[in-house]
């Protein structure tokens, strides 16, 4: 368990003699469907975890930005006047540095700094754990500054795309801001707009980690993009005013099906039929039905497997041994993919009973023991010391 007290102490041992430290925690995520709709300014349904990444932070004389992370017991820095032309390293410290340049690129003053940084969202698990750095990076940085809620979730999406050069959307960073406790929040990708939504009562959300992640993801993710791209300009042929998949119905793409070539139109069929069943898992979880809000998560881990190709061998392996579970009523696999967890809807008595069986199971096939978490719908970014 990590707490204020034990992040400061730690901080001192890090850095002693430094003014009293600021503590600040951001979370991480795990999106119940709405998977690769982002970046097509579509619709997501996440919710932010108590999982989170915290970071303490202190001003520093002699204008030095000093990043220590506890998980990997590695320190970098980087001088604030080098800020605004420094080049990514290709390590966990891009994520800190890159917040810190579009800080000061946007005006905001970023003085000499030491942070600690302790995260509890696993590394390449799918929850977030970047975006849940970058936020809580953005906070101690500010040092209680005020800063637009919005502008925060963009600006820290800005430094992922422009300086880590992953050409992420925006929905990890959003929801490490807008984070609510005991709600889902579905966000509009294009707006910006959010909705809250509470879950049936006795529906109980469950990731499970693989423990692997396959060296595809991110090459395959910019291949995505790429492809979602390419299909809107097929369309644009026919609508002009068509500037992402969201603006396209998933019955209107197969007009256009025979001019778009057939792994483009497979991932075009994803993304707009991924957005329907988002407005559908939302009607379902108004009516309280649970067994269609676990048919639609099974549908959409169909559509990433085989249309959009994102899956992977154990992910498929989880979920399918998952649905055949008493008590689960749906498993489809979150986040990027090619590895990271799965996330499941099980009845809340079917706890114990579905951990021992798919632990067993997964444990039986790969000799690896999967990670449960317990996924109460936490609270966004804040101060916590």
């Amino acid at each position: 368990m990590v707490s204020a007290s034990s992040l400061v102490a730690a901080f001192y041992k890090q850095f002693p003699g430094a003014p009293a430290p600021a503590v600040y925690r951001a979370p991480g995520r795990v999106n119940l469907i709405g998977e690769h709709t982002d970046y097509s300014f579509g619709f997501v349904l996440p919710i932010a975890l108590e999982l989170a990444c915290f970071t303490a932070a202190a001003p520093a004389d002699g204008g030095m930005l000093r990043a220590f992370s506890v998980n990997l017991g590695q320190a970098r820095e980087i001088a604030v006047a080098d800020l605004a032309e420094a080049r990514p390293a290709r390590d966990w410290s891009d994520y800190v540095f890159g917040v810190a340049q579009q800080l000061v690129r946007a005006g905001y003053p970023v003085a000499g700094c030491n942070m600690l940084i302790h995260s509890t969202v696993p590394t390449g698990g799918g929850l977030s754990s970047s975006a849940a750095l970058e936020v809580s990076t953005a906070l101690a940085l500010l040092d209680g500054g005020a800063i637009d809620k919005l502008e925060l979730a963009k600006l820290c999406q800005r430094a992922e795309r422009e300086f880590v050069g992953m050409p992420c959307g925006i929905m990890d960073q959003y929801i490490s801001v807008f984070g609510r406790r005991g709600a889902a929040v579905k966000i509009d990708c294009r707006s910006l707009e959010c909705e809250y939504a509470v879950l049936p009562e006795g529906v109980e959300i469950v990731a499970v980690n693989t423990m692997v992640k396959h060296e595809l993801g991110s090459s395959a993710y910019r291949e995505r993009v790429r492809e979602c791209g390419e299909a809107v300009g097929v369309v644009q042929r026919h609508r002009r005013e068509v500037t992402s998949l969201r603006d396209v119905g998933r019955a209107e793409l197969d007009v256009w099906r025979s001019e778009m070539d057939p792994v483009v139109f497979r991932r075009a069929a994803h993304v707009t039929s991924e957005d329907e069943r988002v407005e559908a898992f939302m009607e379902a979880s108004r009516r309280g039905d649970r067994a269609e809000m676990g048919r639609l998560f099974v549908a959409s881990h169909r559509s990433l497997q085989h249309d959009y190709q994102v899956s992977c061998e154990e992910l498929d392996f989880l979920v399918d041994t998952a649905i055949g579970v008493p008590g689960v009523y749906g498993a489809r696999m979150t986040g990027g993919g090619f590895g990271g967890c799965t996330v499941n809807l099980v009845e809340q008595e079917a706890l114990a009973g579905f951990e021992t069986s798919v632990g067993a199971a997964y444990r039986d096939r790969y000799g690896i023991t999967p990670q449960f978490y317990r996924s109460k719908p936490a609270a966004g970014a804040s101060r916590i010391g």
